[in-house]
Order: C-alpha cells, then sequence, then structure tokens
C-alpha cells in the first residue's frame, strides 16, 4: 500500500520556465517558484520566503513551458519526490522537488492589456484608412 504522499502550494515563477526531451522522447519543464508567508510576530507582520523546485511531464510539461513566465502566479497541484547522489567527495546528498500532477497559471493581466492595447491601435489604424 502507497502511502498519502500529496501537496498543494501557490507560489511565483522566480525564472522562466526550462524545457527538454529524455532521450526516449519525453518532455520535461523545470522551474522553480517562490512562496510566501505571513505571520504576526511582536506588533508587526513578518514575511517567510520559501522556494521549491517543480517539474511537469509529458503535456503538462509543454503547456508549463509555453505559458510559464518569470514572475506569473501558479498554484501545483502534485507529489514531493527525492532525489538521492553521491557528491564529489562521496558523502550522500538529497533533494527535494515537487513533481506536478495538475498546474493552473494565474491571469497574465499585462500580457491582456498589452493585446488589448493593440486591437485599439489596430482599429485606429483601420478607421484612419478609411
Amino acid at each position: 500500500m502507497n502511502n498519502l504522499n500529496s501537496i498543494l502550494i501557490e507560489g511565483t515563477l522566480v525564472r522562466d520556465p526550462v524545457v527538454r526531451t529524455t532521450p526516449k522522447g519525453t518532455t520535461v519543464c523545470n522551474f522553480r517558484i517562490a512562496s510566501n508567508r505571513f505571520f504576526k510576530q511582536d506588533n508587526g507582520m513578518e514575511k517567510e520566503v520559501s522556494f521549491f523546485d517543480v517539474e511537469t511531464w509529458a503535456k503538462l510539461a509543454e503547456t508549463c513551458g509555453n505559458i510559464g513566465k518569470k514572475g506569473r502566479g501558479v498554484r501545483i497541484v502534485g507529489r514531493l519526490k527525492e532525489d538521492r547522489w553521491a557528491g564529489n567527495d562521496g558523502k550522500p546528498r538529497s533533494r527535494i522537488s515537487i513533481v506536478a500532477e495538475h498546474a493552473e497559471f494565474r491571469p497574465d493581466f499585462k500580457k491582456e492589456r498589452e493585446t488589448e492595447i493593440e486591437k485599439v491601435s489596430e482599429e485606429a489604424v483601420m478607421e484612419a484608412t478609411f
């Protein structure tokens, strides 16, 4: 029986996603997100930032690579995965990352505004032409 291994996290991409293809032809997309936590301490609010590596596979990887951009908000549903290896000094090393099974990106309002501006500019050119 498998143990429960599930995570839901929201954050912001800290850099553009990196997309690659495995030797068997499967698409993999890796990116890093920052997730903020605010809490009350003494008489003020404190901010704690945590960074997480995320990997996606197949069609989800293609989608994340196409629409994910630095600064864009994202909600990830997935599982935790631990990679283990021996360092150059022979000591064991490990890293925990998130394997996403679902990703939702927040609307990119800047892109929508640029599209609206382009549309208005095209309409103005068309009106001026006729």
